[in-house]
C-alpha cells in the first residue's frame, strides 16, 4: 500500500524531467520531436496561405495539422499532469499560447457555414502563436528572459532618458526648421527625432536650415552610441546567468532560472530533485 503512492510521484517526477527539462537524454528527445512539429505547422500555415498550393494539397496539410494539433494536445495535458499546481502552466504565458494555438483546428469542427468562414479563417491563424513555443525549447532564450527581468530597471530608465531627449529635440528642431520644412507641430517634430535617432531615417520629414542639419547630424551620430547601450546592459545579465543557471525547472512553480547544485526551488521552497 505505501509502494503505490512513491511509485505515483516517481512517474510524475519522471515526465516532468522529461518535458520541462532537457538535461536528460529523454528531455532533449521530446524538445527535439517538439521542435520539429512547431516547425512543420509553421511551415503549414505559412503554405495554406498560398492558393494555388492549398488547392492542390489542402486535404493532405489539414490531415498533417490534425495530426500534429493531436501532438500539441497531448503535450499540453501531459504539462498539466507532470506539476503539483496545474493552474501555475495553465494561467501562464505559454500555458495561454499553448491553449491559443491548438483551439483553432477544434472551432473547426463546430464552426459551420459559409458566413463563418471569415472568421474560421482568421482563428487558423492564431496557430501560428505556435511560433512563441520554440523559445521553451532553447536554453539560451531562458536565460535571455532572466536577464531582460534583471535588467528592466535600468532599460526603463534609459527608455524614459531616451523619451525625454525626443521631446527637448522635437522642441528645438520645431523652432529652428518651423512649419515651411514640416515641422508643423511639436508632436510631428518629436517623431521627426525618434525615427532619427533611431537611424530609421523615413525620409518624410527633413530639415531645410544649415542649422537644422547640423542638429540632425548629431542626433544621428548620437543615435548610434545609444543603439549600443541597452545591449551592453542586457548581455552583463546574460553573462551572470549563463554563469549561475541551468535548465532545473522546479515541478511546483516553474521556475527554472536555479543555480547548478541547487536542490531546492529558490522561489517557493520546492524541492527539485527526489
Amino acid at each position: 500500500m505505501e509502494n503505490k503512492p512513491q511509485h505515483k510521484t516517481s512517474f510524475k517526477h519522471r515526465l516532468h524531467e522529461i518535458i520541462y527539462e532537457a538535461d536528460t537524454p529523454a528531455g532533449k528527445l521530446f524538445d527535439v520531436i517538439l521542435l520539429i512539429a512547431i516547425l512543420a505547422s509553421i511551415l503549414f500555415v505559412m503554405l495554406e496561405s498560398v492558393q494555388g498550393f492549398n488547392d492542390k494539397y489542402g486535404e493532405y496539410l489539414n490531415i498533417a495539422e490534425w495530426v500534429i494539433t493531436i501532438l500539441f494536445s497531448i503535450e499540453y495535458i501531459l504539462r498539466i499532469v507532470a506539476i503539483k499546481k496545474p493552474t501555475k502552466y495553465i494561467f501562464s504565458f505559454y500555458g495561454i499560447i499553448d491553449l491559443l494555438s491548438t483551439i483553432p483546428k477544434y472551432l473547426s469542427i463546430f464552426i459551420v457555414g459559409s458566413h463563418n468562414l471569415a472568421a474560421l479563417r482568421a482563428l487558423r491563424l492564431l496557430r501560428v502563436f505556435r511560433i512563441l513555443k520554440l523559445a521553451r525549447y532553447i536554453g539560451e532564450s531562458n536565460r535571455l528572459l532572466v536577464a531582460l527581468r534583471a535588467s528592466r530597471t535600468k532599460i526603463s530608465v534609459f527608455l524614459f532618458f531616451i523619451l525625454i531627449l525626443c521631446i527637448i529635440l522635437g522642441t528645438i528642431m520645431y523652432m529652428v526648421e518651423g512649419a515651411e520644412n514640416g515641422f508643423t507641430s511639436i508632436p510631428r517634430s518629436v517623431y521627426w527625432a525618434i525615427v532619427t535617432l533611431t537611424t530609421v531615417g523615413y525620409g518624410d520629414i527633413a530639415p531645410g536650415t544649415p542649422l537644422g542639419q547640423l542638429i540632425a547630424s548629431v542626433i544621428m551620430i548620437l543615435g548610434y552610441a545609444i543603439i549600443a547601450i541597452p545591449t551592453g546592459i542586457v548581455g552583463s545579465e546574460m553573462v551572470k546567468t549563463f554563469i549561475h543557471t541551468n535548465t532545473q525547472a522546479c515541478p511546483n512553480c516553474l521556475r527554472d532560472d536555479h543555480k547548478d547544485d541547487s536542490d531546492f526551488c529558490y522561489h517557493c521552497g520546492n524541492e527539485l530533485n527526489e
